[in-house]
């Protein structure tokens, strides 16, 4: 047997010391000389003041509709007549194509109805979705197709006054991103 007492643990010696400094040192210069290629992946200040638009839709009158960019996609706002909330009321949920709202301000199962597809209770006119169709990714045209919608020439595809798709290719209806109306003028999109 040996004298030594394995219950014991041994001093901490210079060298030891000497070992973890040169450790933390090294760690720290790493982090140090790594941060600027971490740091470039952050978005410049340009992508991110496009998080959030503010539209002004005062001078939108009922029947008219005015495209903005966001995010470098297109959003439809639209101020719809009494005609156009009346003929996307009128459609039977089990008639659509896709029954759910994709409404980015609601749950994700809500239903396609037209007040959960437009800015809701109050505001039954006012539509404002991502403009662009779900089948490739074209830009549709306003106030056209069966549905008095929006139709989309490059593959036929239909939507309704609510931006719900009810014929052609196209396999959801458009999306609806997260909106608020900050006034009653101004609309803040992200």
């Amino acid at each position: 047997m040996s004298d030594i007492d394995s219950t014991k643990t041994p001093e901490p010696s210079r060298r030891d010391f000497l070992y973890v400094a040169t450790g933390m040192a090294g760690a720290v210069g790493a982090a140090g000389a790594l941060w600027p290629f971490i740091d470039q992946f952050r978005p410049d200040a340009s992508t991110r003041a496009l998080a959030s638009i503010q539209v002004d839709v005062s001078a939108v009158e009922p029947g008219m509709s005015i495209t903005v960019k966001w995010r470098g996609q297109p959003v439809f706002i639209r101020n719809r007549t009494e005609a156009e909330i009346e003929a996307a009321q009128e459609v039977p949920l089990d008639e659509l194509k896709d029954p759910v709202a994709r409404n980015d301000n609601l749950p994700p199962d809500s239903p396609a109805s037209d007040v959960d597809r437009s800015a809701g209770e109050g505001r039954e006119n006012w539509l404002v979705m991502i403009g662009i169709c779900t089948h490739l990714g074209c830009v549709p045209l306003g106030t056209a197709g069966d549905f008095g919608g929006w139709f989309c020439p490059c593959h036929g595809s239909h939507y309704d006054t609510a931006g719900r798709i009810r014929t052609g290719p196209a396999p959801e209806n458009m999306a609806i991103p997260a909106y608020e109306f900050i006034s009653d003028t101004v609309i803040q999109i992200g």
